[in-house]
């Protein structure tokens, strides 16, 4: 089975052609996201056909619990697709059916090569019951105490088609143990699908720091849906512009959002190595 590793500012994938396979996606995606006996990665995505758009996108996480959506996984999702003559070549924007709803993925190009991409992430849903959080008496949740392994974080919670909880901390986000921490925030009771969890660092109003416990996948060194949903929070709180820097482990995600309506998000698009994995 023949299958391309890519990544997007260190969110790596790899990447099959699913129209032609037929597989237990699940079992493999935990095979091939194996970092010691596999290709090493945060999972595996799948271009499909869709009835509905240019292209269906499915994502598995390094577990094997498939996922809603990937801000850094669609960008690349298209560059293969393209390449691969899935989709036409040089067509702009490319719409992708997900699990969260169809997205627009608006190609950048750099010396004939699609080096970007902007990617219309939708609508962020802020109620409790839509992300799903469970909080009693709290139609959304806003700098809610949350108690783990002794620490107390003030969380806030955002979907942007997959849950996330986010937390502005004082100390480096580098110093924090999100190693030990994500998991207790990604499987507490009060997340009855699980939660990604993103720690940040305010650095100014065009620039966030961050880190992300992926649902699924651990700690990874970028998350674009992460990023999305941590400068929506950051602009509630009017601790941002309405564009703003995200620095991650692995590279650098923009976010535009002004308050109101969808969310767009801007990053890289690197393509690692192709190989053919054993049947």
């Amino acid at each position: 089975m023949k299958f391309t590793k890519m990544h997007g500012a260190g969110n790596d994938y790899v990447y099959i052609d699913a129209r032609v396979e037929d597989r237990d996606w699940p079992a493999l995606s935990v095979a091939m996201s194996d970092r010691h006996t596999g290709v090493g990665s945060d999972g595996i995505i799948l271009a499909w056909e869709s009835d509905k758009a240019d292209i269906k996108m499915r994502m598995f996480n390094a577990d094997g619990s498939e996922g809603e959506m990937c801000g850094n996984g669609i960008r690349c999702l298209v560059r293969f697709a393209m390449e691969r003559g899935i989709v036409p070549a040089g067509a702009s924007p490319i719409s992708v059916d997900t699990l969260a709803g169809v997205k627009q993925v608006t190609p950048l190009w750099e010396g004939g090569k699609m080096a970007r991409a902007k990617v219309g992430m939708g609508e962020p849903l802020l109620r409790a019951e839509d992300i799903p959080v469970i909080a009693p008496g709290h139609e959304v949740v806003v700098d809610y105490p949350l108690q783990v392994d002794g620490r107390t974080f003030s969380i806030s919670c955002v979907s942007m088609g997959n849950p996330h909880a986010v937390a502005f901390v004082d100390e480096p986000v580098a110093e924090v143990p999100l190693h030990e921490l994500g998991p207790m925030v990604e499987h507490h009771a009060m997340f009855p699908r699980r939660v990604n969890f993103e720690i940040v660092n305010v650095v100014d109003r065009r620039r966030l720091e961050a880190r992300v416990w992926e649902r699924g996948s651990g700690l990874t060194m970028a998350c674009g849906s992460g990023a999305s949903a941590l400068a929506v929070v950051a602009r509630l709180h009017d601790y941002i512009d309405d564009e703003v820097a995200v620095g991650l482990p692995g590279g650098e995600l923009i976010v535009r959002w002004d308050g109101h309506g969808p969310v767009e998000l801007e990053g890289p698009i690197e393509e690692v190595f192709s190989g053919e994995w054993p049947d």
